[in-house]
């Protein structure tokens, strides 16, 4: 299958596809042409690649959890650690979302808007560091 019609299969665009190419992560074979062309096993693996990146994996997690995907001897607790790892991170991601969301809050409420020049908000911007 051709890269244009491998992009409507895996929901991927042309451009990450030749990315992931390029970086080694799912490679097609070049055909006589110098296509590149992928087979039913590859768009599996950007299938699932793709699914790894909607979760918000790194393309190194992404890689590794394809590898253990691959590996018929995988140990689980391999593929655990890693998600719980990933897991931690988001969490800790939320915890800093959650505060910057409380900061711009306050800033919008100590603001009284309007068509004077004072202006909370920039007062508080300039007192950050």
């Amino acid at each position: 299958m051709k890269i244009g019609e491998v992009a409507k299969h895996t929901g991927l665009s042309v451009k990450s596809i030749r990315y992931y190419h390029d970086i080694g992560l799912v490679c097609g074979e070049r055909n006589e042409a110098g296509y590149r062309v992928y087979r039913h096993r590859d768009i599996e693996s950007l299938k699932f690649v793709h699914q790894c990146r909607d979760l918000g994996f790194s393309l190194e997690d992404c890689k590794l959890l394809l590898g253990l995907r691959n590996n018929d001897s995988r140990n689980a607790e391999d593929v655990k650690q890693l998600t719980r790892n990933h897991l931690a991170y988001v969490e800790e991601q939320i915890g800093k979302l959650q505060n910057l969301r409380s900061q711009l809050q306050q800033m919008v409420s100590e603001c009284q808007g309007g068509e004077q020049p004072h202006c909370a908000i920039i007062d508080s911007l300039n007192h950050q560091h």
